[in-house]
């Protein structure tokens, strides 16, 4: 058995991000920039002003009251096309262009307007309330570099840089294929000693809201010939997860099936609880991830593994999981040679402190107790035993971005 450090090492080292495609902004949230964005336009344009008032020239207002004539306006969307000469004002709004010649804005509030005249009451501050060319960003300045995970903050930035497509990594083809005779799709009627597959539909979830693109591919029965073909026929796909059959018993074929298709075998077995036939390898070109039938094993292997192969194709960088610590609810055993991931429930006090309680049945074939849990707590090899309130190491499973 390997470590599950090693083995999180060994997976993520076998992708890259994919190429780049050109999408339009609306397609663009949660994608990866494949390029630097490069600003079209000035931001503003030109001076503008920020407040609705009047532009002025500040030496006509030196001592106040002083009285100005307005000679018209500038709305936004329009502008005062002459030059602002002594004594004159130009009525204008927020986001309307600065006159030639004017330098300050007085807000309308401190100001009295009768007859053609603008009085200005109290002394402005000279060049206030002008939002200057470029201000925001100057055309040909990169503002988003590339591997940026795009929000959407970041595409109403595209967007007012006038960048209406954008170059982000292509979105990973996950091939999802169950294996085993036991499994029976929702809605059908199981026979004897069938059960409803279920593992695949929250896979297909996850990678959906890791940025990749799920492809369900059934359920192939117990037979080795059945399986390499299923193999093969995955190719267009740049990672392929196969469910169950991943161990050495009997009915467990995906290994032999995975050398009759002329593949090759990573490795096989992690020292993790639950999960441990979890098994790594490739057809061809075409990486192959094995997960283990139990469904919480395959869930919480996805988490570990399957998460960081899709976050690595879509360009991601950010691959590494959000631990955080919280308290022990209950006590804790000593661990063995195996990494624990224990369902657990949890509590936040007052404080903000977080109480973590692992649930007395662990079993990886209980798929609700996972549904119920807030976070996995996980317990290193060999961890010694922790006593009730003592400090754990915690996966909170509502993190935001987490996508579980």
């Amino acid at each position: 058995m390997i470590s599950v450090e090693e083995a999180l090492e060994r997976i993520a080292a076998s992708f890259e991000p994919l190429t780049a495609e050109t999408v339009v902004l609306d397609d663009a949230a949660g994608r990866v920039l494949a390029e630097a964005a490069i600003a079209q336009v000035t931001q503003p344009p030109t001076d503008l002003s920020a407040m609705d008032g009047y532009a002025i020239r500040f030496h006509d207002v030196l001592s106040v009251p002083a009285s100005l004539r307005i000679v018209g306006e500038a709305p936004a969307g329009g502008a005062y096309a002459a030059t602002l000469e002594a004594g004159e004002a130009v009525r204008i709004f927020t986001g309307g262009p600065v006159p030639a010649g004017a330098d300050t804005i007085v807000i309308q509030e401190n100001t009295k307007s009768q007859n053609g005249l603008v009085t200005i009451l109290q002394p402005p501050q000279q060049g206030r309330h002008i939002r200057r060319a470029g201000l925001d960003f100057r055309a040909g300045l990169t503002r988003l570099p590339a591997g940026t995970v795009l929000s959407p903050r970041h595409l109403a930035l595209l967007a007012g840089m006038n960048l209406p497509r954008i170059a982000v990594h292509r979105r990973p083809r996950i091939g999802l294929l169950a294996t085993g005779n036991e499994l029976v799709l929702p809605g059908q009627t199981p026979g004897p000693n069938q059960i409803v597959a279920s593992s695949g539909y929250g896979l297909a979830a996850m990678i959906q809201r890791w940025g990749g693109a799920p492809i369900v591919l059934g359920i192939v029965r117990d037979d080795t010939a059945a399986i390499v073909q299923a193999l093969r026929s995955a190719r267009d796909c740049d990672l392929l997860v196969t469910l169950g059959g991943a161990s050495v018993g009997d009915h467990d074929l995906v290994q032999a099936a995975l050398k009759q298709a002329g593949g090759s075998l990573d490795f096989w077995k992690i020292a993790m609880r639950p999960g441990k036939p979890l098994m790594f390898g490739h057809v061809g070109a075409l990486p192959l991830l094995g997960l283990p039938g139990n469904p919480v094993s395959a869930l919480v292997c996805a988490l570990l593994f399957l998460r960081a192969s899709v976050l690595k194709m879509t360009g991601r960088s950010d691959i590494a999981l959000p631990l955080t610590t919280a308290r022990a609810g209950a006590p804790l055993a000593a661990n063995d040679q195996r990494q624990d991931y224990l369902r657990a429930g949890i509590a936040r006090d007052g404080t903000g402190e977080l109480t973590a309680t692992a649930f007395k049945t662990q079993d990886s074939s209980m798929v609700s107790l996972l549904a119920q849990s807030g976070a996995l707590i996980v317990r290193r090899p060999h961890a010694p035993a922790v006593a009730a309130g003592g400090p754990v190491e915690i996966l909170l499973l509502d993190e935001a971005g987490l996508g579980f």
